[in-house]
């Protein structure tokens, strides 16, 4: 079996999710090769990549990435085509059209992203586009249903986001923050590129209820992106630590961990956060009531008071944030370790290539 992973972009939870797949599917004495970008960490963690440049955004660029993208799939010859998130479904598909059994897994639908008239451009392309998508994998149901609500008729698989949970483990929450040299305080985490998708403006607004609640509290926020310029200020109780390899060592030292993302597929920071131990303080967008269950707290999107509430009940009680950590690393264990989401692509690459022949 030969398989190509296209993607754009190469770094956050989508890289991770390609990563993952490509080495269970090597595992499997699978010939797999990826089609990225050449900037970010993913094309640093594997041999078999082939370069290429595309952005993140549709542009003038387009026409050159799909011819350049064309091309390199006529040199590999895959059976099955895998393509990840919004660009590399645009791009991939307008390549292959449909001549090459393909996946297209969007992460979160590009029309989740946008308003107005661009939003109903993206739904009429998504909608369009089925017809070159032999088999769409949604990452929660929430997606599936956002997309045949949007006209998407491609036969489609539910397939939730999964985490190493042999990696990531609850540990001891002093001695991770005396490793990153973080006062022993009340401590909020948020790990994310920042963004508006993101969402830290909406935690920053949320911040000072909770200051008032709890005045020893800190907030730290891990992670780059181009709107950090625009949000930063020098709050004594915010961290901004920027980017980290060290997701592990922020998990462990939280007492709780939000996500206060204005959309997602389903986010991998809650799934990363349970099976640490932690609990989350979410906003309510797709895929997270599914995945955090009871494991948290769930607030209305963009509600800020709600979110800074749950987030200082967290923080006065710590044996609630405590009880919900340890459920939630049930529930990573039980629901959404890494090997059961490999394992189902791995059986949705065989039936597909099974069927084209």
């Amino acid at each position: 079996m030969k398989v190509v992973h296209v993607t754009q972009p190469v770094e956050a939870g989508v890289a991770k999710v390609v990563l993952d797949l490509v080495l269970a599917q090597r595992a499997a004495g699978w010939d797999v090769h990826v089609i990225c970008p050449p900037d970010g960490w993913l094309p640093d963690q594997l041999d078999t990549i082939h370069p290429w440049r595309a952005t993140r955004s549709p542009g003038p660029s387009a026409l050159r990435e799909t011819l350049r993208l064309r091309k390199l799939l006529r040199e590999l010859r895959p059976d099955v085509v895998h393509l990840h998130s919004s660009k590399a479904g645009l791009i991939g598909r307008l390549a292959v059209r449909g001549r090459t059994p393909t996946i297209f897994q969007p992460h979160l639908w590009s029309f989740r992203l946008s308003d107005g008239l661009l939003r109903e451009a993206c739904t009429a392309w998504e909608a369009f586009a089925s017809r070159w998508t032999q088999q769409l994998v949604c990452v929660s149901d929430d997606e599936l249903e956002s997309g045949r609500a949007a006209g998407v008729t491609a036969p489609a698989e539910v397939v939730c986001n999964g985490v190493d949970t042999a990696r990531l483990r609850p540990s001891h929450r002093i001695e991770a923050r005396q490793r990153l040299g973080l006062p022993e305080r009340p401590t909020v985490v948020c790990i994310g590129r920042v963004t508006r998708q993101k969402g830290q403006d909406l935690l920053l607004a949320a911040w000072p209820a909770v200051l008032a609640d709890v005045p020893e509290a800190q907030l730290v926020l891990v992670g780059d992106g181009p709107m950090r310029t625009v949000w930063q200020d020098d709050q004594e109780s915010v961290l901004w630590w920027g980017h980290s390899d060290d997701a592990e060592a922020f998990y462990a030292a939280a007492d709780v961990v939000v996500l206060p993302s204005r959309a997602e597929g389903m986010a991998l920071v809650p799934l990363e956060a349970m099976a640490c131990g932690r609990s989350v303080v979410a906003f309510d967008v797709d895929g997270v009531r599914q995945s955090l269950g009871p494991a948290g707290a769930l607030v209305p999107k963009e509600d800020v008071v709600a979110l800074g509430q749950e987030l200082s009940a967290r923080l006065a009680y710590p044996s609630l944030a405590d009880h919900e950590g340890r459920t939630g690393r049930r529930r990573a264990e039980t629901l959404f370790d890494r090997g059961r989401m490999t394992d189902q692509i791995i059986t949705l690459v065989e039936k597909l290539e099974g069927e084209a022949r």
